[in-house]
């Protein structure tokens, strides 16, 4: 067996009387953090605070888990964008629970959420695929997302094509949104903090929901704190 390395965590920890009654505030607050210590040249170890590792499951039951780039965060749930007919998507037409973690290492902050992915309205899809830059816009069109490809060469080929047909002006409707690509929402039954603490003790505090309201509403959410 290979030597370990291991390091001590030192999380600033969730005491209870800190904690509020709904998730968000602390939702709210983490993501703030990640994206402030991203854009901060003194705080190492935070380079993409919007990746969350997004796990579905397929019409037989069999997990896959794959990180993309939450790109839709209000209280709602958080959410992102992709090729509906890619393996995420077929997975969550076949059945929509859906689990997905945000998880920052440098900062000792993780936030698990559970519970059924709901698609994004095609306004809103519109106005995210439009304020892309336009060669992601254009790569949108040219991959088959999670399908399989004779090579790289032919990748590129797809992409040229696209860019040919719709050239960059400049302008936020040179590239039409694909009808098979559009957003999630999580709809959250279940929100999970977890803060890195000293000897593995970690703080786990859990928000469970009991009715239908959004993440800012206290009315719909029971709390505990869970054994590390």
């Amino acid at each position: 067996m290979s030597e370990i390395t291991r390091w001590d965590y030192d999380g600033r920890g969730l005491e209870e009387g800190e904690v509020p009654d709904a998730p968000w505030p602390v939702i709210e607050e983490w993501v703030r953090q990640a994206r402030e210590a991203a854009a901060d040249d003194t705080q190492p170890g935070v380079h993409e605070p919007d990746a969350i590792s997004v796990a579905t499951v397929d019409a037989s039951g069999a997990p896959t888990v794959r990180t993309v780039l939450m790109r839709y965060l209000t209280p709602a749930g958080p959410g992102f964008y992709t090729n509906l007919e890619s393996r995420k998507g077929t997975d969550l037409a076949a059945d929509p629970r859906i689990a997905a973690t945000l998880t920052w290492p440098a900062l000792y902050h993780a936030i698990r959420f559970t519970g059924r992915a709901e698609q994004l309205p095609r306004d809103i899809v519109a106005e995210y695929f439009d304020s892309r830059p336009w060669g992601s816009r254009i790569s949108a069109w040219a991959s088959d997302q999670s399908r399989p490809v004779a090579d790289r060469a032919s990748l590129e080929a797809a992409e040229q094509r696209y860019a040919e047909r719709y050239p960059d002006h400049g302008r936020a409707g040179d590239v039409p949104v694909p009808p098979f690509w559009g957003g999630y929402v999580v709809h959250v039954d279940e929100v999970e903090f977890w803060v890195g603490q000293a000897s593995r003790l970690h703080d786990r505090v859990r928000f469970t929901r009991t009715g239908e309201g959004a993440l800012d509403d206290p009315s719909v959410w029971t709390r505990e704190r869970l054994q590390p």
